[in-house]
């Protein structure tokens, strides 16, 4: 038996905006958002096995082994590679679950790349992407790793330079389910497309939304309650209140900041209204386990 480990974090994502621009003839949206790493990450111990078995240790409320990301991700890695290895997988999860903050797919884009490392693969960042998306339409940005203007179903990237930013998240108690929200009809499936691939400056940025969001507040009080403490909060401290706003399909919320120290003002002030758990996260210009991608 092979002793060798790898201990790898996998970071939780935030939609500075979602726009729902169409549907697609198969069911699937067609989205246009920008992704931004945050320095909140789940971790992943893998162990090498040199008996081809792979095998999740620990439970993870609500999610048996075989329906798991990163067992799923491993195995599918393992089929399509022909590699006779295996490994233990131990997850320590600290993203919340159905939070719109891709703790799922960042597991399973973590598990991909730190076995394409152990398992010796030598697979480039595209052929893993390409194989993620078969995994989650949001694992091919975690592959890209950097920040990223994303269109399609958030497969098709591109690099995007931001000012550096701190955010505050909030995550109320309530998760909430990705397919319901896409499927409400009263969704905004037109909106017109901000097209801000190029730019070098977050001004653009912040003029989008996120079409998810009224449909959650809607029926997730939890979530609105969350959202008006943190709007409330950026008013009180300067800042402009309309930045703050949910990530993905929810339950999350977040503001950003220019400073840590404004950053932790805000959370304080959130913190004293008991809507959820509050952190102060830094963002991240690229995935801890590094990326290739430049521009």
């Amino acid at each position: 038996m092979l002793s060798e480990i790898l201990q790898a974090p996998a970071p939780a994502k935030l939609n500075l905006f979602l726009h729902v621009t169409g549907r697609r003839a198969d069911g699937y949206h067609e989205l246009e958002t920008v992704f931004q790493l945050i320095d909140l990450c789940d971790h992943i111990d893998l162990r090498l096995r040199e008996d081809g078995e792979i095998r999740r240790h620990g439970a993870l409320p609500g999610v048996p082994p075989e329906s798991d990301l990163i067992v799923r991700a491993a195995r599918l890695l393992q089929a399509e590679s022909g590699t006779t290895l295996g490994v233990d997988l131990a997850l320590d999860k600290t993203i919340p679950m159905g939070g719109g903050l891709g703790g799922g797919s960042s597991d399973a884009a973590t598990v991909l790349m730190a076995l394409n490392r152990l398992w010796r693969l030598g697979w480039p960042d595209e052929r893993l992407a390409a194989l993620g998306l078969r995994l989650g339409a949001d694992v091919p940005f975690f592959i890209f790793g950097r920040t990223a203007y994303a269109r399609g179903v958030g497969e098709r990237l591109e690099p995007l330079e931001l000012a550096p930013s701190w955010f505050v998240v909030v995550a109320p108690p309530v998760m909430v389910p990705t397919a319901g929200v896409f499927a409400a009809p009263e969704l905004t499936r037109n909106t017109e497309p901000l097209r801000i691939a190029g730019l070098s400056r977050d001004d653009r940025v912040w003029q989008g939304g996120n079409d998810l969001q009224p449909v959650v507040l809607r029926r997730y009080p939890e979530v609105a309650a969350a959202l008006s403490s943190l709007k409330d909060a950026a008013l009180a401290a300067g800042l402009d209140p309309a930045r703050a706003r949910m990530s993905g399909s929810g339950a999350c919320v977040f503001c950003p900041t220019p400073t840590e120290a404004l950053a932790g003002r805000l959370a304080g002030a959130v913190l004293r209204s008991e809507v959820g758990t509050v952190r102060v996260c830094s963002g991240l210009s690229r995935h801890p386990l590094g990326s290739r991608q430049v521009g």
